[in-house]
């Protein structure tokens, strides 16, 4: 009888799967580095794959266009920053939507600083001949849902202490607009 060893199998082993999120991440991670050093209008697959060391055709097989891939960092972006603002809103009880605002307005602006790239790709110019597909714009309503939220919060307090007889009244909606005024206004104050 012929035995064989080839020695001990690794233990863990990469699915097909995990080793394509892994590429996409690479993939991802090299436009970002290359964005930053020449902005979004500047970025190509081709120069993608070269900075990777790869043939740009196996790019392709990732994103079949520039902005396939675009929207993907976009994408992430969004729900980066999206998911940022959520915690810092959660962190704050519902009760105080000053503090909420504040800390979500914070979360925002610390993002921003910290992804200074990723900020511009949302809210700088925008990259010429680019389209964001509809699919964008769920992600992209997420920092905006926080705020809103918050703000419905504020409205609803508003109306459990304004005045039972004058909250159909001109008189009774600008009453719980200058509650919520002093509300959401400065956190020091």
């Amino acid at each position: 009888m012929l035995t064989c060893d080839t020695g001990r199998m690794s233990e863990v082993r990469v699915t097909r799967a995990e080793a394509r999120l892994r590429q996409i991440d690479r993939i991802k991670s090299t436009s970002r580095r290359l964005m930053a050093e020449k902005g979004a209008p500047g970025l190509s697959l081709r120069e993608v794959a070269r900075e990777m060391g790869v043939v740009s055709s196996a790019l392709y097989r990732y994103f079949p266009t520039r902005d396939d891939l675009l929207t993907a960092l976009i994408v992430d972006a969004y729900n980066d920053l999206g998911e940022f603002a959520e915690r810092a809103a959660l962190r704050v009880p519902r009760e105080e939507p000053r503090r909420r605002l504040h800390a979500a307005a914070s979360a925002i602006r610390k993002w921003a600083k910290s992804n200074p790239n990723e900020y511009a790709l949302l809210y700088g110019s925008p990259v010429p001949g680019y389209e964001a597909p509809q699919f964008t714009v769920e992600p992209a309503a997420r920092v905006a849902l926080v705020l809103g939220s918050i703000v419905a919060d504020a409205w609803q307090q508003s109306n459990s202490e304004a005045n039972d007889d004058d909250e159909s009244t001109m008189k009774g909606y600008s009453k719980r607009a200058i509650w919520m005024g002093r509300c959401l206004g400065s956190p020091s104050q």
